[in-house]
């Protein structure tokens, strides 16, 4: 028995998208080709996402938008399947005590049955179709193509993504953003690539749809370029940590608060402020990239810049950018490794023993091993507020 489309869509020429759904039967799925998500700036939801009184579960009490059911029933589908290295359950959880307000969670199968990361010797390594990539997956991990309607005021390339599960899930809905794996990009943040993973938190009704990149370097275990994706339903220190500003028009600031300074970016909304956001950004991470110095970003709807949010009420999006040391490979002996998310806040343990015991003075003592000399930070510093000033001028 086939499974029923779910929230079909009636396009401007009137027919349905796909389902975002395999049929039971596995040899249909490679006859079944990938169904296109198509969307349009109406729906990137710039409006103000606030928590619920309680967030609880994958989606809690939100009512999910078109896109949340779209990877919501599709990646819960894969998991039915089988398609994952492990089931994932509801992770047990906890907010470790004090002023940082850390979410750790227990994933004791991630740690044991992730992919191998790849032999990595530097950021601007060239990809290699010999080790393992995103052409080589199973056709039933890719849940949908995100396509954005044509916009003629863009001046941004157009980039299909693939939105595919991540087979190792650290939480509910991980997936990753693919642009066409045939063109065999390396692990370098490209600007319509960023558009498309800042656009994908604006789809979400849910504010604790995060989007991420781990550079090489930064603990990306695949050399082929890829953002993260996930539901978490919990608040992070960077949605609304205080920063100041860099440069005179207030476009790049400084995170102040703990659990590590990082750039952040800030856009209202979809337009040319979103637009310009991503060249800022992508002129620091290819600033980065070309001094081979290891970097992570993550996207979050979060409060304006140069204002502590502790309400709620999220206004825009987010982007931080943390420059730090390279490190190449999982360290086995530590309790979390720092990328993406544990820079933000979040912090996916390995064993039981490390997560009854976890402290916030150990978590802290982790990520700040991983960060940049003073000397050196203050160097990326004054070159990315020079590439914003340049802009400026």
């Amino acid at each position: 028995m086939a499974i029923q489309e779910v929230n079909p869509m009636v396009t401007p020429h009137g027919s349905k998208e796909a389902s975002y759904l395999l049929p039971l039967n596995k040899e249909d799925w490679e006859g079944q080709g990938i169904p296109d998500f198509v969307y349009g700036q109406e729906e990137l939801l710039a409006r103000e996402i606030q928590w619920p009184r309680h967030a609880s579960g994958m989606l809690g009490a939100l009512p999910p938008s078109r896109f949340d059911s779209a990877i919501c029933s599709a990646w819960r589908q894969r998991m039915e399947l089988g398609l994952f290295r492990y089931h994932l359950g509801e992770l047990q959880t906890q907010i470790l005590p004090g002023a940082v307000g850390f979410v750790a969670q227990l994933n004791v199968e991630r740690g044991v049955q992730r992919r191998r990361p790849q032999s990595i010797q530097s950021v601007r390594q060239p990809f290699d179709p010999g080790q393992f990539n995103f052409n080589k997956i199973q056709p039933g991990e890719i849940l949908f193509r995100l396509h954005r309607k044509p916009n003629p005021a863009s001046a941004l390339q157009q980039e299909d993504i693939l939105v595919m599960i991540n087979v190792s899930p650290l939480e509910w809905g991980h997936v990753l953003l693919v642009p066409e794996p045939a063109q065999a990009l390396p692990q370098c943040l490209l600007p319509g690539v960023l558009r498309a993973g800042v656009e994908a938190v604006l789809l979400s009704l849910h504010p604790g749809f995060r989007v991420g990149f781990n550079s090489l370097g930064g603990l990306a275990s695949v050399n082929h370029l890829h953002l993260h994706g996930y539901y978490l339903a919990h608040r992070l220190p960077v949605e609304g940590a205080p920063s100041k500003p860099l440069d005179p028009s207030g476009h790049l600031h400084l995170l102040q608060a703990l659990p590590a300074p990082g750039f952040l970016y800030h856009t209202s909304g979809p337009g040319p402020d979103l637009e310009a956001l991503v060249n800022r950004v992508c002129r620091a991470t290819d600033y980065l990239t070309e001094h081979d110095i290891a970097h992570n970003l993550f996207v979050t709807r979060g409060a304006p810049p140069g204002k502590s949010s502790p309400s709620s009420v999220l206004t825009g999006v987010r982007v931080i950018l943390w420059a730090r040391k390279s490190s190449f490979g999982i360290k086995e002996n530590q309790a979390f490794n720092v990328a993406l998310c544990e820079l933000a806040g979040h912090l996916p343990v390995k064993t039981s023993q490390d997560f009854t015991s976890l402290t916030e003075a150990a978590a802290l003592t982790l990520i700040q091993d991983c960060l940049l000399p003073p000397a050196q930070a203050e160097e990326v510093q004054v070159a990315l507020v020079a590439l914003v000033t340049q802009e400026e001028q």
